[in-house]
């Protein structure tokens, strides 16, 4: 028994070595994929473009995209364990529209206003529209956890409907889709150096991974634990709410990538927070940098949004994990 726990041990850390080995390769990769051609050994000679391309737009880019991914990849896991429902994501419970919403509302009344204020208002919104989605869901008849995603979707759409609305009304639909459509290729030294906020939302979660844990196993086991339930609840909501806004200001919205990752990686290293933070967040950055270098190399030199990209193997995943859930 002890040689079989040994080797589980050891197989389980070489998978982990193993995925921060594909980040780092698909790292370098990013790096060196684009319309101008970066060379080793130009930038050894110190060429002076060469280095202008590297640290104004290639860095800033493969950083994002490591950060975009691993702050929605950690959103789902939370929000999982927060609502008891593997397929409950920012992207399905109406969180990314409620922040949507917000984002218009201060374009039209404050058109002006600074990026700091915009991701303010994202950040109050999603966190105004999870709670009334978690209220909505505590009305439902059904134990069934399909109902729950689908509660959240139709919620969904109707904040995006109010949303798409009012931006037609005020001939900013064109300007809305273009800047929250999940895309990496403006990004560029000095737009998304607030990503880095997620960074310290990533420790806080950290922090209280063991309660948000705990929240998962339900109410009752919760207060019986001496969890406060509805606080830890709450405050959940308002670190994803927090690191979804930010993530929808700088890059736009990205599909599927806070549901698939965490069911993937529950499946292997099974269902406690804090153990499967860290690759929930590796594998996240891991997917979402693959499919963008997809969507660079599949139309070269033109790129395709990466959300596309996302949206599309996202959903056959997402497929394979409910008919795997109905054969269970």
């Amino acid at each position: 028994m002890r040689i079989i726990i040994i080797y589980l041990w050891e197989g389980e850390s070489l998978r982990k070595k193993g995925i921060v080995l594909v980040l780092l390769l698909l790292s370098a990769l990013s790096i060196f994929i684009g319309v101008k051609d970066l060379m080793l050994q130009a930038l050894f000679h110190g060429d002076p473009e060469q280095w202008l391309i590297l640290a104004t737009t290639r860095v800033p880019r493969t950083v994002s995209l490591i950060l975009a991914g691993a702050t929605m990849s950690i959103c789902g896991l939370i929000m999982q364990h927060l609502t008891q429902n593997k397929f409950v994501s920012p992207t399905t419970a109406g969180t990314m529209d409620s922040a949507r919403l917000g984002i218009l509302l201060v374009m039209l009344f404050l058109p002006n206003a600074s990026t700091t204020v915009r991701t303010f208002s994202a950040f109050v919104f999603a966190f105004l529209g999870t709670m009334l989605f978690l209220s909505l869901s505590r009305l439902l008849p059904t134990k069934d956890p399909i109902f729950l995603p689908l509660l959240g979707v139709m919620f969904g759409n109707i904040v995006g409907a109010i949303a798409t609305f009012f931006a037609y009304q005020f001939q900013l639909i064109q300007n809305m889709s273009s800047w929250l459509q999940g895309n990496f290729s403006l990004v560029a030294k000095g737009s998304y150096e607030l990503l880095y906020l997620t960074i310290p939302l990533f420790f806080i979660i950290y922090l209280f991974a063991y309660y948000f844990t705990i929240v998962g196993l339900g109410e009752d086991v919760a207060v019986n634990l001496g969890v406060n339930y509805r606080l830890t609840q709450t405050l959940g909501i308002g670190l994803v709410a927090a690191a979804s806004g930010l993530v929808l200001i700088m890059v736009g919205t990205v599909p599927f990538l806070g549901v698939i990752v965490p069911n993937i990686v529950s499946l292997i290293y099974g269902d406690h927070v804090k153990q499967n933070l860290w690759i929930t967040a590796i594998s996240g950055s891991v997917f979402l940098m693959a499919c963008d270098i997809i969507s660079r190399i599949v139309i070269a030199p033109y790129e395709v949004p990466v959300s596309l990209t996302v949206g599309i193997l996202g959903s056959v995943i997402f497929i394979y994990l409910l008919v795997r859930r109905k054969r269970v």
